[in-house]
């Protein structure tokens, strides 16, 4: 992974690019930046289920043209420091997920399973689309693949 660049700390599109700083971390930025994810989530107030979706697709767009900023200014496509689609892919994760720390925990191993082994067709728009869009999109559909796969489970133990 490239080294983070000092501007994290200075420009506030950057800090927020790389999740607060999470993923300025030297090991496993994306894990750092989830578990970060993971306490914003925390701190989220309660909302409906369609105020929560508002907030999914603002965090997405504000998310795009984020990292989309971040990798031009710094000179690096997907810098494995920018988090802030982890962020928004985990939020996706948890989108209907039942209260609980199993869920929780559940919800962040399955988001890092899929984000980590990219199966198709992650991997392929990992690869094939660029810029902000594609940044955050292989990550969107982690997390789409996450929450399914909770909400099968929750729907078998429930």
């Amino acid at each position: 992974m490239a080294a983070t660049p000092s501007s994290v700390w200075r420009n506030p599109v950057h800090f927020l690019a790389f999740g607060l700083g999470s993923g300025a971390v030297p090991v496993a930025p994306g894990t750092f930046g989830t578990l970060a994810a993971v306490g914003l989530y925390l701190l989220l107030p309660d909302m409906g289920n369609v105020v929560y979706l508002i907030f999914l697709l603002l965090s997405f767009l504000v998310g795009v043209w984020l990292c989309g900023k971040t990798a031009s200014d710094i000179g690096v496509h997907d810098h494995g420091g920018i988090v802030w689609d982890e962020f928004v892919g985990f939020w996706l994760t948890m989108f209907l997920a039942p209260p609980g720390l199993i869920w929780l925990v559940s919800g962040f191993l399955l988001f890092r399973l899929f984000d980590i082994v990219k199966p198709w067709p992650i991997r392929w728009f990992d690869k094939h689309v660029h810029g902000g869009f594609g940044i955050m999109f292989d990550d969107v559909l982690a997390g789409l693949m996450a929450l399914i796969c909770l909400q099968v489970i929750a729907a078998f133990v429930l």
